[in-house]
């Protein structure tokens, strides 16, 4: 049963059922990320808007170190999606089974060294902190870009403006009257399967968001390590399959 989930999750062969319950999965896992993360470091890493707006108002309140730092978190943001294209590229080229599990074993990694290391290095001082939000916002970065990989951009997991914004649009659609139309213009219908898998993602969030916060508040970093575990059970398997190519193709090599 675990095999065949975490193959058909993170496998390279795709279906869109398997989007959508990674997509639960990995919204629950940036909500949790998110709220516990605020509480360890005070500022949301997934949500860019705020960061970029933050950094306006710094210039104009000058507030030279709040710059740096949001400019920090937005590159870092940039540099974690980058770097998830590269190994999904790298890995899409050579056929791995691991396409999309090699991002996520690494948000796996790193999650583990917040979760290990984030208490000792949280109490240093402002540079610690600073730190510490470049590797959430790396991981933001790089777990959004997994999903919209994977799913065409069809699904979003790290904020969820466009969540309610796509949730509202479907809304309008099911509301809408169709008074007869004497132009021929089709009937407006909404999406339920859309707008089903956009409230899922939704409360997906806030369920994680909740965890998140409570699991912080009463076991500190190493609330993130449970989140950690979760990622690498979904992501082993796949990477698993190309160890063992990798394996074989080293043992029947001549010598």
């Amino acid at each position: 049963m675990l095999r065949r989930v975490s193959r058909s999750l993170t496998g390279r062969r795709r279906t869109a059922e398997a989007d959508r319950q990674l997509g639960y999965v990995l919204a629950f896992v940036a909500g949790a990320i998110n709220a516990g993360g605020f509480l360890a470091v005070q500022q949301y890493t997934s949500h860019m808007t705020g960061i970029v707006s933050s950094m306006a108002d710094s210039i104009a309140l000058g507030e030279p170190a709040t710059l740096l730092t949001g400019f920090g978190a937005v590159l870092s943001f940039l540099t974690g999606a980058t770097c998830c294209a590269i190994l999904i590229n790298f890995s899409r080229r050579r056929r791995m089974h691991s396409e999309y599990a090699l991002p996520l074993l690494l948000e796996a990694c790193l999650l583990l060294v917040f979760g290990l290391v984030g208490a000792q290095v949280g109490l240093k001082g402002t540079w610690a902190v600073t730190l510490l939000i470049l590797v959430l916002s790396f991981l933001m970065g790089l777990q959004n870009a997994v999903i919209t990989k994977l799913s065409n951009a069809v699904i979003r997991t790290t904020h969820v403006t466009g969540i309610i914004t796509d949730m509202g649009i479907q809304l309008g659609r099911l509301v809408y009257w169709n008074a007869p139309s004497r132009s021929g213009e089709p009937k407006v219908q909404a999406d339920l399967a859309r707008l089903r898998t956009l409230t899922t993602l939704l409360i997906s969030f806030f369920l994680g968001g909740v965890s998140g916060a409570f699991g912080f508040q009463y076991f500190g970093y190493s609330a993130t390590i449970p989140l950690a575990v979760l990622l690498i059970v979904l992501a082993a398997l796949p990477t698993w399959d190309d160890l063992a190519v990798l394996l074989r193709r080293n043992r029947n090599e001549p010598e």
